[in-house]
């Protein structure tokens, strides 16, 4: 699920923000939240060939969008200006927890 953009960055934003800002347009269907803030993204990492090497996790090991919410991320980050590519993969250590979530979506599903 992919959320509208959000408001533009500044011109100067680097290519990791613009990543990162890619990355919040995708939502976990099951949490009103984007993967972001929702404490998913683990690692991220781009190197001098602009290729993005991202580690995430989900909230579960059985859950139900293992198999598309990664390659949603990808493409996110794939349709970066500037990216020539982007590999997603889902690691499940350390185990997620909501102590990984931003504090905004903490206050969006009441945690605070």
């Amino acid at each position: 699920m992919q959320a509208p953009d959000p408001a533009p960055l500044p011109a100067d934003a680097t290519l990791e923000q613009q990543v990162i800002a890619a990355i919040r347009r995708v939502y976990d269907p099951e949490i009103p939240l984007n993967v972001y803030d929702l404490g998913l993204i683990y690692d991220l990492q781009i190197n001098d060939q602009k290729e993005v090497a991202i580690k995430m996790t989900l909230t579960a090991p059985g859950c139900p969008v293992a198999g598309i919410l990664p390659g949603q991320v990808a493409d996110a980050v794939r349709a970066v200006e500037g990216i020539s590519d982007a590999q997603v993969e889902l690691v499940w250590d350390p185990p997620w927890n909501q102590d990984r979530m931003s504090d905004e979506a903490k206050l969006t599903l009441g945690l605070f």
